[in-house]
C-alpha cells in the first residue's frame, strides 16, 4: 500500500522536499511515524513543523483527536494545511 505525504510551503523549504511517497501506512499516525524517520536528523524540526498544521486526507480536514487514527486507503494523500486566521 502506497501513500502520499504532501508538506507545505514552510516544511517543504525546512526539510527540502515537497512530498514524500510511503509505504504501508494503514493510519495517519503510522504515516506520521515513517515521515518522521525518513528525515533522521531534522525529525525534531519535522515534528515542531508538524504541531501546527492541520491534515486532510484526500481534501477532507480530519478532526484533530480523530486524525491519527484515521484509517488510509492505497493511493490517499494526506496533506498537511496551514492553519490561516483573519478577520
Amino acid at each position: 500500500m502506497r501513500v502520499t505525504l504532501e508538506l507545505t510551503f514552510e516544511m517543504s523549504q525546512a526539510l527540502g522536499v515537497r512530498r514524500l511517497e510511503l509505504e504501508d501506512a494503514q493510519t495517519v499516525e503510522a504515516a506520521l511515524q515513517l515521515a518522521r524517520a525518513s528525515f533522521h536528523e531534522a525529525g525534531a524540526d519535522f515534528e515542531k513543523l508538524a504541531r501546527v498544521v492541520a491534515i486532510a486526507v484526500n481534501g477532507v480536514l480530519l478532526q484533530h483527536r480523530k486524525a491519527p487514527k484515521q484509517r488510509l486507503a492505497d493511493g490517499d494523500r494526506v496533506s498537511f494545511v496551514k492553519a490561516a486566521a483573519g478577520g
